[in-house]
């Protein structure tokens, strides 16, 4: 049985090795969302910017193929995290439903087209089964998170208890599916309030 001193050095250790990986993580997404670096990145390039040696990138990520999909899944969890901290403020649905199309806008704004392209194509990768397993987790928390604010948004008044789950899933799904198209999120930024107002009024009780 491990002593407490063993427990606490072992937890410190763990705590660095991740903090480092982190460093890794952050470095290798800003080089990647550079035009000219994103093209030609190589490990050498990235253990450089995170000042880290080549040997330590290879030990925590084994392969730049590795690395640049754990960057990928950094990034949609970091987004995901962002998300459900906004879910936790418990504001009114309207607010909340404003919050979260602004939030996904800001992290899209954040990477450039060739990230986003390459982003998505991993995600949608396939396993032999036919599944895309980063999607599939994708979006079942986001998912989860969207259900939990139909239902506030339906005990509020704000959702036409008409319309199921499903249908406002689809629904959602539909437009943030749009909004995320590279020909469209760059020019969507500026008009947030427009097309959330427009999916709010979409799904409202009707006033007969």
């Amino acid at each position: 049985m491990r002593d407490r001193r063993q427990v606490i050095n072992l937890n410190g250790f763990e705590k660095r090795t991740e903090e480092k990986k982190k460093k890794v993580l952050e470095a290798a997404f800003e080089l990647m969302n550079r035009t000219e670096e994103g093209k030609n990145i190589t490990m050498d390039k990235i253990a450089k910017h995170a000042n880290v040696g080549k040997a330590t990138l290879f030990k925590y990520f084994g392969s730049k193929d590795n690395l640049i999909h754990e960057v990928f899944k950094y990034y949609l969890e970091k987004m995901i995290d962002t998300a459900k901290d906004i879910m936790n403020e418990n504001k009114p649905f309207d607010e909340t439903l404003i919050a979260l199309s602004q939030n996904k806008i800001q992290f899209l704004n954040q990477i450039n087209q060739s990230f986003y392209l390459k982003m998505m194509a991993y995600l949608t990768e396939k396993d032999e089964e036919g599944w895309s397993v980063m999607m599939q987790k994708y979006t079942r928390e986001n998912y989860g998170m969207m259900l939990d604010l139909f239902h506030r948004g339906r005990k509020e008044g704000r959702v036409d208890i008409k319309y199921s789950d499903e249908f406002l899933l689809l629904y959602f799904q539909a437009i943030v599916e749009g909004i995320s198209s590279p020909q469209i999120y760059e020019r969507i930024a500026s008009y947030t309030e427009e097309w959330t107002e427009m999916l709010i009024k979409g799904i409202a009780p009707g006033r007969d």
